[in-house]
């Protein structure tokens, strides 16, 4: 118990550097404290105590703002940023070190008592105000954008953004990763442009090698 707990703690740290000391995160933060009060819920909710896992999960709903149903599953080094106004569904499951900031819903679009909400796996970041919303995988190592609508599969190392959400970039390269290790996040929008600017720079190209082609024959027939 003390090392997950311990590890909760140090996934703070690890992506929160306004983080100063283990006294201010035990304290002071309430994403923190719903994760704590979900591990508590989820031992209730497994051991089939439906009531007192409900009734804990209300409980830290008013106490932090976050509400995590304590059916999900969720993996460790998870982190909540902020907190306020995250809700996740029943059926949700969650990798290990996935960030969530403020607003973030993981729903469902179906009422019947089936898997219903998303799955996101090990290293997903979700950004704030960002709906994702089915039975559907969110892939390893993927970003979604502040305030996008995702309603269907994302592939593993995507970023995506927009309503409803699109796949802006695929891979990542190295010197992207790079970037990210040291907080600096890519910026999608401008990702785009670049691929389209390359997709027209390509078009030209051919445009060109077909130009001289037809040139070159235009002489030997005439």
């Amino acid at each position: 118990m003390f090392s997950r707990l311990k590890s909760d703690i140090q996934a703070v740290f690890d992506r929160d550097p306004a983080a100063r000391s283990v006294l201010e995160v035990i304290f002071c933060y309430p994403g923190l404290h719903a994760i704590w009060f979900h591990r508590i819920s989820h031992w209730f909710w497994k051991h089939e105590l439906w009531f007192l896992g409900r009734f804990t999960s209300h409980i830290g709903r008013f106490m932090t703002g976050v509400e995590i149903h304590p059916g999900a599953t969720i993996g460790q080094g998870f982190f909540i940023d902020h907190g306020m106004g995250v809700v996740i569904g029943e059926t949700a499951e969650i990798g290990e070190n996935v960030t969530l900031y403020h607003g973030v819903t993981l729903g469902g679009v179906s009422w019947e008592k089936v898997k219903r909400h998303p799955t996101l796996m090990d290293n997903v970041v979700i950004g704030s105000g960002a709906k994702i919303l089915g039975p559907f995988t969110v892939g390893k190592d993927s970003k979604v954008g502040s305030n996008s609508v995702v309603v269907k599969e994302v592939p593993p190392n995507s970023t995506v953004v927009g309503i409803p959400g699109r796949v802006v970039m695929a891979t990542e390269k190295p010197q992207e990763r790079l970037d990210l290790e040291h907080g600096k996040m890519p910026d999608p929008e401008a990702k785009a442009i670049s691929c389209l600017f390359d997709q027209i720079r390509e078009l030209e190209r051919k445009y060109a090698a077909l130009a001289v082609e037809h040139e070159q024959l235009k002489k030997r027939l005439g």
